[in-house]
């Protein structure tokens, strides 16, 4: 932050209409040129005051009371000044003024504040409308959002009404340049101060949106998916170390359900019943989009649910799966990936998109029951998985191939030619 050219100055002012020798004595604030004048409500004569230093001359007690009360409220003038650009608000005399005068009491809102209570209210719905996963997402948003206030304007604290559409523009630059965040990340991280900021903006604590000329640009990013020969490799591969046993039988769920890692891990036996064809399905809500999902359950699901239905730390938990942390669990994919020989890098959510892609979508699964078993809210979500299924297109390409052979054959024979 700049710093502002700051004095102060004690002068007298002669009342109007009065011949007194007595005078008011005034303090001159000046800010970058800017005057702002408040009266000490203490009087002076003028054969007693030296306008150079600004107080009364003389070694009388009450010369030096007079003295002593004006350094008091030049020290209290001070001490509002730096309190103010240190927690990089807004600086001018009338604001120092009125805070000196205890004209206005309003305590001015500070984002990294706004954002720690609104994590806490996020925090105690965890596990009821939001997730554990998206509350840590907030916290790490809301350290960078520190990391940044002290790399731009070195403070901590930063008046939300200071807020604009500069901020935003360099929040996104810090984010990409100091944290080599990519894109979408950024976008990621601030989606999530969009957030806060309307918040503000519905509390009247803003008076307009600064995100109203900032366009938030998610870019299409290539979904790692396992093919079919790939997703067999791995059902068949012989796994000798237990764990990687689990991993790989979690990963398969996922692959043939469709479900998140969250989803997966808060799965009970009470998510699983009869669906309308009278086999198993699971019957659940989304945990990142609180969307009802409805997914019947392919026999390589069923054979994993049945290989740990005996499971002791299952049944201890009142789970289906005894699922690991999500971040063991891509560690030792990454093991796993090694083991079957795929040089792309495998996580928990690649089984997400390989339920979208591979299993679904390219065996002709209508893209709107697809879109329905992922718990989208919306269909363009699930066409993002469509636009990646060469095999599909090629089929659709070779149908219609055939289909415009058959015609010319059909015109040629009616011609005779």
């Amino acid at each position: 932050m700049m710093s502002k050219l700051f004095n102060q100055i004690f002068f007298l002012r002669k009342s109007k209409g009065k011949a007194e020798n007595l005078a008011t004595i005034y303090l001159r604030i000046t800010i970058d040129g800017e005057r702002t004048e408040i009266s000490t409500q203490r009087k002076c004569e003028y054969s007693k005051w030296n306008s150079g230093a600004g107080r009364a001359q003389g070694k009388t007690e009450e010369v030096r009371e007079l003295n002593d009360h004006l350094s008091s409220i030049e020290l209290r003038i001070y001490s509002i000044y730096k309190d103010l650009t240190t927690s990089g608000l807004d600086v001018n005399g009338e604001i120092i003024k009125a805070k000196f005068l205890g004209i206005n009491n309003e305590r001015s809102r500070l984002l990294l504040e706004i954002y720690e209570e609104h994590n806490k209210q996020f925090a105690a719905l965890v596990g009821k409308e939001y997730s554990a996963g998206t509350l840590k997402r907030f916290k790490v948003c809301k350290k960078s959002i520190e990391d940044f206030l002290k790399w731009k304007y070195q403070v901590t604290h930063f008046d939300i009404r200071k807020l604009g559409n500069e901020f935003i523009a360099d929040y996104e630059f810090y984010l990409k340049s100091e944290k080599n965040c990519a894109h979408n990340t950024t976008m990621g991280y601030i989606k999530k101060l969009k957030k806060i900021v309307r918040q503000c903006v519905a509390n009247n604590w803003l008076d307009k949106d600064p995100f109203m000329n900032y366009k938030i640009k998610i870019r299409d990013t290539h979904r790692t998916y396992l093919l079919e020969d790939e997703l067999q490799i791995l059902a068949d591969k012989n796994i000798v170390i237990e764990r990687l046993r689990l991993v790989r039988d979690l990963f398969l769920f996922s692959c043939y359900t469709g479900l998140s890692y969250s989803d997966v891990e808060k799965l009970t036996p009470a998510d699983i019943a009869t669906g309308i064809d009278g086999e198993k399905w699971i019957f659940t809500t989304r945990t990142k989009t609180d969307t009802a999902t409805r997914v019947p359950l392919l026999p390589p699901a069923l054979s994993i649910l049945q290989k740990y239905a005996n499971n002791v730390e299952s049944i201890a938990n009142g789970k289906l799966l005894p699922v690991l942390s999500n971040q063991r669990l891509n560690s030792y994919l990454k093991e796993l990936a090694d083991i079957c020989g795929f040089t792309k890098e495998l996580t928990f959510h690649c089984a997400r998109h390989t339920f979208a892609t591979t299993v679904t979508l390219t065996n002709g699964v209508p893209i709107e029951t697809v879109s329905s078993m992922l718990g989208h809210r919306s269909l363009r979500t699930t066409q993002h998985y469509a636009k990646i299924i060469d095999k599909k297109v090629s089929n659709d390409m070779s149908a219609l191939r055939t289909k415009f052979s058959t015609q010319k054959q059909s015109s040629k024979a009616e011609t005779g030619t």
